[in-house]
């Protein structure tokens, strides 16, 4: 299903790629990172509507990068640890710039 009938939308998130190439299926992930990391209330409503919460809750643990008040809020809302995410356990293992 191509993200064209998805329309809901808002464009925000999309602002560095070709909106109309992406597949709601194929994509998902990167839909939900890009909804999650940049998009509006509307946009977080439309993309639980079309997915559900545990499409969203099995797929997003493995988003490459979520903000950190991203990771917050999924993790209330889903029920999920920081530890859960990916993103969140890479982070974890790299060393910080006052640490060295």
């Amino acid at each position: 299903m191509p993200v064209s009938a998805f329309t809901t939308l808002s464009k925000r998130p999309f602002w560095d790629i070709d909106f109309e190439s992406l597949d709601l299926e194929r994509d998902s992930l990167f839909i939900l990172e890009k909804i999650f990391n940049y998009g509006l209330w509307a946009d977080y409503k439309a993309i639980f509507a079309h997915y559900g919460a545990v499409r969203i809750r099995r797929e997003i643990v493995d988003a490459s990068y979520l903000k950190p008040d991203v990771i917050s809020f999924l993790c209330v809302i889903l029920n999920l640890q920081p530890t859960d995410f990916k993103c969140f356990t890479k982070t974890q293992l790299l060393p910080r710039l006052w640490d060295c």
